[in-house]
């Protein structure tokens, strides 16, 4: 069963000209989040960068949006060979939206893009102190091994079905209906 998501919640992918939501959202993240996000503490600068980045690359990001502002992202990345078939996940959800399911839902999101990919691992890597994120690796059930000063979460997909590939067109579909349906929005809005 689904969690339900805060109230004016939604979970959606992101597309490629959503940069600068993205960017925004990594901008707005408290001193914490974005360390965690990030593994480190980095500049407004790198930020602006590694947004840009993001959607030049075949990287898939998926979005928690509330009232059409993104709160909350899971970026799906391959990495290695380009038949390795293993993908990093990273997550960044903004403070007052935390410990309410979202890291979940976007996980689950995640690991179906995963799967639908023939992705075999996915790999999740926080800082050793990032509490959070390791309760929801050992929530879908990660293998954890520490190294240092940081956690590695290694998640093993199954093979796509059509079932999980049809949820994903389903998902997509909605989520792309709901990103029109925002900016139709927006550019009606008085000013």
């Amino acid at each position: 069963m689904q969690d339900p998501l805060p109230p004016g919640g939604v979970i959606r992918k992101l597309w490629i000209g959503e940069a600068a939501p993205y960017r925004g959202h990594l901008l707005r993240l408290d001193a914490e989040s974005r360390r965690n996000r990030f593994a480190g503490t980095v500049s407004d600068e790198f930020v602006y960068d590694y947004a840009d980045l993001t959607f030049g690359i075949d990287a898939i990001v998926h979005g928690f949006f509330v009232d059409g502002t993104l709160r909350g992202a899971a970026e799906l990345r391959p990495i290695g060979a380009p038949l390795s078939r293993e993908a990093e996940a990273a997550f960044s959800i903004e403070k007052p939206w935390q410990s309410h399911g979202v890291g979940s839902l976007l996980l689950e999101r995640t690991l179906l893009a995963a799967r639908n990919r023939g992705l075999k691992f996915l790999h999740m890597a926080c800082l050793a102190d990032n509490k959070r994120m390791q309760q929801l690796a050992r929530k879908y059930e990660a293998e954890l091994s520490f190294d240092f000063a940081s956690v590695i979460g290694e998640v093993s997909s199954p093979r796509p079905t059509p079932l999980s590939l049809m949820r994903e067109l389903l998902a997509d579909s909605h989520g792309f209906a709901t990103a029109m349906f925002d900016v139709q929005t927006r550019l009606l809005k008085p000013v």
